[in-house]
């Protein structure tokens, strides 16, 4: 009887040590990598427990749902509170460009790119720098010669040119950064 007491005992004391060495807490972690633009819910985000500093969410207090990220987040990379905004303070749209010519296969969601265009003769000119990819449609078969559709964030300010470029460009190509 004396035997089970002290082994009752010594379970109960691992367990306490080891509940109050627990540090971590449920911080927001991405789901898949998250583009900027990408309005958050329950299939976007995962809770995970980690020991972290201050500026990531914490579960449930800082529940980031309804809220817009402003910049790429990886999967499984910790949210910080720092690149979230409200919808109706994010500033990109998101833009289809059809490409005439074949796209990187290093391009995928959350990759930087930038779009050229070349006018009928005229020479290439880039319309635009370091955007974010936040979708991409490939052309499936060995015959494809291009004619991906890559949707790019661009900033509000810069759609109008960017459409009115891609409207008169006899060519376009998305080229990745990096």
């Amino acid at each position: 009887m004396v035997g089970l007491v002290l082994i009752a005992v010594a379970v109960v004391a691992v367990v306490s040590v080891l509940r109050d060495a627990d540090r971590t807490v449920p911080v927001y972690a991405a789901h898949g990598t998250l583009v900027p633009g990408t309005v958050l819910d329950e299939s976007t985000v995962a809770v995970v427990h980690v020991r972290v500093g201050e500026g990531y969410l914490e579960s449930p207090a800082d529940a980031p749902f309804g809220r817009v990220l402003t910049r790429t987040v990886a999967d499984g990379e910790l949210i910080p509170a720092s690149a979230l905004t409200e919808p109706d303070r994010f500033d990109g749209r998101p833009v289809a460009v059809v490409t005439t010519a074949p796209v990187a296969e290093a391009v995928r969601p959350g990759t930087l790119v930038d779009v050229w265009v070349t006018p009928e003769d005229a020479p290439s000119a880039r319309m635009g720098e370091a955007l974010v990819v936040s979708a991409i449609d490939r052309e499936e078969g060995g015959f494809s010669l291009g004619g991906e559709t890559v949707y790019v964030v661009v900033p509000a300010q810069d759609v109008g040119t960017m459409l009115d470029a891609l409207a008169s460009a006899a060519e376009v190509a998305v080229v990745g950064i990096g």
